[in-house]
């Protein structure tokens, strides 16, 4: 057999194991994605359940004049005089929305963790410690074994010849 065919079956199990190995470092990025996505979508869950703020709206009538977040909503201009003699209807109204957040989070003390939740810790940790761990092999078998023989030249016999 020419060194022509043994560099050419090298290299067919060269690019398998390279395909492979590509593929593994593959998922492992994907894998460091996920974790980093899931982390920072927990961290913004933390973050808008503790927050609080408050909406102020200002009607002038039946329309919405004014809204804010930050602080109080500017007048219409339509302030009724509070020393007149005659006291008409206020046609303005203030509404205030308050959302609050979470003032206390509730944080677990070890020491009120019960012997069954131990069990169930170690029996889950222990069930699932091999399930996401890619296996890695590093061993070439190709070193040690010669490819296997060709019974027929398939150039001759194809009669396919590079020019």
């Amino acid at each position: 057999m020419s060194n022509k065919k043994v560099n050419k079956y090298l290299n067919i199990i060269d690019y398998k194991i390279l395909s492979k190995q590509i593929y593994v470092n593959l998922q492992l990025v994907m894998d460091n994605l996920f974790l980093k996505i899931s982390s920072s979508l927990l961290a913004f869950l933390m973050l808008f359940s503790t927050l609080s703020f408050t909406v102020e709206k200002h009607y002038c009538g039946d329309f919405l004049v004014d809204v804010s977040f930050t602080g109080e909503t500017e007048g219409c201009g339509m302030a009724m005089n509070k020393t007149a003699a005659i006291q008409k209807k206020n046609c303005c109204k203030d509404e205030v929305h308050q959302v609050e957040g979470q003032d206390e989070l509730q944080l677990q003390d070890v020491e009120n963790i019960t012997f069954q939740k131990q069990q169930f810790l170690t029996a889950f940790v222990i069930s699932y410690q091999n399930v996401f761990v890619l296996p890695r092999s590093n061993t070439k078998f190709y070193k040690d074994f010669s490819p296997p023989d060709i019974p027929l030249d398939y150039q001759v016999a194809y009669q396919s010849f590079l020019i």
